[in-house]
């Protein structure tokens, strides 16, 4: 547990700095936002791409991956939909029901790159990349749907549609899953550009996740904030551990799966509770709660899993 320990806390000293970093008033506070638009629609998408592209799946047992993350994940997000009747019964609104819905089934996907990479290798890499590329597709279909019920906008098949296929990390993935099962070939000095650009990625998304967290907000956070802290680091785990199990997955296989899903959420699905009618300050302060929570609750999940692992 304390190697596990000590694979994450590169992670965790980034996310910090990202914190100290953005409270510096030496840098410009108006550069964050771009940043933030350079790693979503750039830097993350070129990542997600030229790992893809270059990813040897013969030793992956994808149609079970598949199975597992994408069930998972539809199983959660099931079970909260199905829950919406006590929440309003609770008096929970309807654009809070969005950011508890967004928090428990999003994850942060530059976290579970970086602990992958530092823990497992290149192989693991890929395997974290496809699994995001497997939930990407309904995750953002799940949580897009409950926005445009739930926000009061817009909820035409048009934006629906749209939001979805525009969404850059579908595109970036798609292109990289396409470039290498149809054995696409691409001009070397292209490809080692787009991997320059991936390879400053992961640090920086790390950063950016530190500097977009609201310390104040989770100092005395609402309750309903803590219930889908539970969800995603607990829950979440339990459940796609236990499917990935179950299909016969062990070893460094079953541990990345594991740690995919015992990750925190992903901050993008704050822009989209801003932009689409959904309770962002909620968002912000359980995003807060669960990556600081995180860093105590993933070598617990993944010293617990170990023991799955080895059987």
């Amino acid at each position: 547990m304390l190697l596990i320990f000590e694979s994450i806390l590169p992670i965790f000293l980034l996310v910090v700095l990202g914190v100290m970093l953005k409270r510096w008033r030496a840098i410009d506070r108006d550069m964050w936002n771009g940043l933030e638009q350079l790693g979503f629609y750039v830097l993350f998408p070129c990542l997600l791409f030229t790992t893809l592209a270059k990813a040897e799946f013969s030793g992956i047992a994808a149609g079970s991956v598949a199975v597992s993350s994408i069930g998972s994940v539809t199983l959660i997000a099931l079970l909260l939909a199905l829950s919406w009747p006590l929440f309003r019964a609770a008096g929970v609104s309807g654009s809070s029901f969005t950011s508890v819905f967004q928090t428990s089934t999003r994850w942060n996907a530059f976290i579970a790159l970086a602990i992958g990479e530092k823990l497992y290798g290149q192989q693991s890499l890929a395997l974290v990349a496809l699994v995001a590329t497997l939930i990407i597709i309904p995750l953002n279909f799940y949580n897009i749907a409950m926005l445009i019920w739930f926000g009061g906008g817009s909820r035409s098949l048009k934006t629906f549609l749209w939001k979805v296929l525009t969404n850059p990390m579908i595109i970036g993935s798609a292109l990289g899953v396409a470039v290498n099962l149809l054995e696409i070939p691409l001009y070397r000095p292209v490809m080692q550009a787009a991997e320059l650009v991936a390879s400053s990625s992961l640090s920086l998304g790390l950063i950016l996740v530190g500097a977009g967290l609201k310390l104040a907000d989770a100092l005395k956070p609402r309750p309903l904030a803590l219930l889908p802290v539970f969800l995603k680091l607990i829950f979440m785990p339990v459940v796609m551990t236990a499917a990935a199990y179950a299909l016969g997955m062990r070893g460094e296989l079953l541990m990345t799966i594991t740690m995919g899903a015992s990750v925190p959420t992903a901050m993008n699905g704050y822009v989209l509770a801003k932009q689409m009618g959904g309770d962002a300050p909620l968002y912000a302060a359980v995003a807060t709660l669960q990556t600081v929570a995180s860093f105590f609750t993933i070598p617990i999940v993944l010293a617990a899993a170990a023991y799955l692992a080895g059987g």
